[in-house]
């Protein structure tokens, strides 16, 4: 496992590797419960109530991930030790998928503000770019204290 990023890498024989992530659906819902710490039936349950949404095979099996054990994990941990009964759980975990959803959200607008940052000023800079060089800035007259005089050639 690449302990940066969460993700393996398996090659079955001469066919392409397949990157298993924590949000891969691998593990049967007897393997799930043993990991979390749980019965089956409290896994069942959790899952009816929607505090984790195991994915489905075909003939309805539940698979859970990585991320679905951790997610088992916390909500005895907030039901156990925090004393947080059912609905208060489901709202918790609401919320902060809510506030990572916000999160992504927000990186993404900045991301789109810095982009349209820098076109404008690559736009300013072809414009300033295409200003003409014989042209004189213009100085209002009235707060310059020097004199101009005129005098126009004679005519021959």
């Amino acid at each position: 496992m690449d302990g940066r990023d969460g993700r393996r890498r398996f090659a079955a024989g001469r066919s392409a590797a397949y990157e298993l992530t924590d949000e891969s659906p691998v593990y049967v819902i007897s393997v799930a419960a043993q990991l979390s710490g749980l019965h089956p039936q409290t896994l069942r349950q959790y899952d009816r109530l929607g505090l984790v949404s195991p994915d489905r095979t075909p003939g309805r099996g539940r698979r859970y991930s990585a991320r679905d054990i951790e997610q088992l994990r916390e909500v005895q941990r907030l039901s156990q030790d925090e004393g947080i009964n059912l609905a208060g759980i489901k709202r918790i975990i609401e919320l902060e998928n809510q506030v990572a959803a916000l999160q992504q959200r927000v990186a993404e607008l900045s991301a789109a503000v810095e982009g349209a940052a820098a076109a404008m000023q690559q736009r300013e800079a072809q414009v300033h770019a295409s200003y003409r060089r014989d042209l004189v800035p213009y100085e209002d007259v009235r707060s310059s204290s020097a004199l101009v005089v005129w005098r126009p050639k004679p005519r021959e």
